[in-house]
């Protein structure tokens, strides 16, 4: 590119390496900035048409075999302030670890982030999907944001320019990516919600397959029912297609083992969804996104 850059460009970059299931082909180009500058500096130098993939964990992403066509930009690692600012809310940029915000907040004797805990990506990744666990959702907290528009201009905005909903965010026209949140907390001076938090955490560990190659819940929660339970009800945990397969302790989860490929992924998606609904009449659909191409047969 012709403009001077501080971080790590590479062409042809295999993403399995930098997707929580650990599948997928290869991006044209992946971009690590080194810092917020860089990363500004980047996005202003790339062509208006230029497709671009927002990357923090990987963790709700699922790269078809045939890799993406454009750009990743990938932010776990360059964008990872967390501090408390003067107003007493939490300023955390978009490549920080959901579990690292909610126990700097717990450290700090704040209530209110807990449910982070609970969220296997980054802050930038909560922002993009409205992501939550154990009753909490990101947005209720959000105060403030700030976002990269597709000309490099920084801007902040409240909740009021995206529109909200269960596991959905439609940006403003223009928008590329979040870089930051200030978030509201209350006080927790007698720690009775770290507690709470503390017994979220292991009742996670204790019912899901934690540690193990996943998106964590592949399908959002229907109205007044949970995905999981339909899914077990069909007799799906366990079922296999390649190299994926539905977890066995959790049947929201689609696990991967080595040898996997992303078409084993969404194929068995893909029946899980028409077996429940022939078997319940209940459509489930999924939250991860999906990206990219297929390999050419």
């Amino acid at each position: 590119m012709p403009v001077q850059i501080r971080g790590l460009l590479h062409a042809g970059e295999p993403l399995s390496r930098h997707t929580s299931w650990r599948v997928g082909g290869p991006a044209d180009r992946y971009f690590e900035p080194a810092d917020r500058a860089d990363l500004v500096a980047f996005v202003r130098a790339l062509p208006a048409n230029e497709p671009v993939l927002w990357l923090g964990l990987g963790s709700n992403l699922l790269v078809r075999d045939g890799g993406f066509r454009g750009t990743v930009i990938a932010l776990h690692g360059a964008l990872d302030e967390l501090t408390r600012d003067e107003a007493g809310q939490v300023y955390a940029e978009a490549g920080v670890h959901c579990a690292r915000l909610a126990k700097f907040a717990e450290r700090q004797q704040l209530a209110g982030l807990g449910y982070m805990a609970g969220i296997p990506g980054t802050v930038g990744g909560a922002l993009a999907m409205n992501a939550g666990a154990w009753g909490g959702e990101t947005w209720p907290t959000v105060a403030e944001v700030d976002v990269l528009m597709r000309d490099g201009s920084i801007v902040s905005l409240t909740p009021s320019a995206f529109e909200i909903g269960y596991r959905t965010v439609v940006p403003p026209a223009d928008f590329l990516g979040f870089l930051a949140a200030r978030f509201k907390v209350t006080a927790d001076v007698d720690g009775r919600y770290a507690a709470a938090t503390r017994d979220s955490l292991a009742q996670r560990k204790a019912t899901q397959p934690v540690g193990k190659p996943s998106a964590g819940s592949t399908f959002r929660n229907p109205p007044g029912d949970h995905a999981a339970r339909l899914i077990e009800s069909c007799g799906l945990k366990n079922h296999r297609i390649g190299g994926a397969h539905v977890s066995q302790q959790h049947a929201n989860f689609i696990l991967t083992e080595e040898g996997a490929c992303a078409a084993d992924v969404e194929a068995l998606i893909e029946h899980v969804r028409t077996t429940v609904k022939l078997k319940t009449g209940i459509e489930l659909h999924p939250e991860v996104r999906v990206v990219g191409e297929n390999v050419d047969a």
